[in-house]
């Protein structure tokens, strides 16, 4: 039923993105990873609006994304109905229940593509982007060890003067940016710093590309 409603979701409102975000999509390596994403695999995003969510969905028109998302999405009718109907992964932000990352690492064991937007909640005005990332998803990308596809949106939607410009980088294994030494606690908090770094790059790559296109 998920990919039901994610198949019909995108045939049907493929009209309406184009219009809404215009995407336009570049790559850090398109050998490495383009739009199709073979097995399983986690994709970890920047996050500037509650819309990133429907970008990827359809930058990744191929494969169903199940995407960890708040609680406070899910409350909203009938938003949190067609989110489930989607694969939505729910995270209570304010409880500490983890059943959320049983429930993504169940989704990858099956072959399945789990989205995660590690700084948990938009970032406030003033502040450094991308925020901090959670550990839990860090912890999820050593534990499955499903590679990583990094991403990055600059979040120019709904306009009529710009188009919105996303980026995929290259997979990476959680394993070989966390080391081997030291506590799981510690690898996991290098982990989480070196996905956030690799994002935090790969915007700046964005940003030289659109660059480079500008001038050409």
């Amino acid at each position: 039923m998920i990919r039901f409603w994610n198949a019909f979701v995108k045939i049907s409102g493929w009209p309406v993105q184009l219009l809404c975000f215009r995407t336009k999509v570049h790559y850090a390596d398109r050998a490495k990873q383009g739009r199709r994403i073979r097995g399983p695999a986690m994709i970890i995003s920047n996050h500037t609006a509650v819309y990133d969510y429907v970008v990827w969905l359809f930058v990744f028109f191929s494969r169903t994304l199940r995407f960890q998302m708040a609680e406070l999405l899910f409350r909203k009718k009938p938003l949190g109905s067609l989110l489930r109907g989607l694969g939505g992964i729910y995270v209570d932000r304010d409880a500490r229940n983890m059943g959320f990352i049983a429930e993504s690492e169940r989704i990858l064991e099956k072959g399945g593509v789990v989205g995660i937007f590690p700084e948990s909640r938009l970032p406030r005005p003033g502040e450094e982007r991308p925020l901090p990332f959670a550990p839990s998803a860090a912890y999820l990308a050593l534990s499955s060890g499903a590679p990583v596809i990094p991403v990055y949106t600059d979040g120019a939607y709904f306009s009529l003067r710009r188009r919105a410009h996303v980026i995929i980088g290259a997979p990476f294994y959680a394993a070989d940016i966390a080391g081997g030494d030291g506590a799981e606690r510690e690898r996991i908090s290098r982990a989480a710093e070196a996905m956030r770094g690799i994002v935090k790059e790969l915007g700046h790559e964005l940003e030289r590309q659109k660059a480079a296109s500008s001038r050409g």
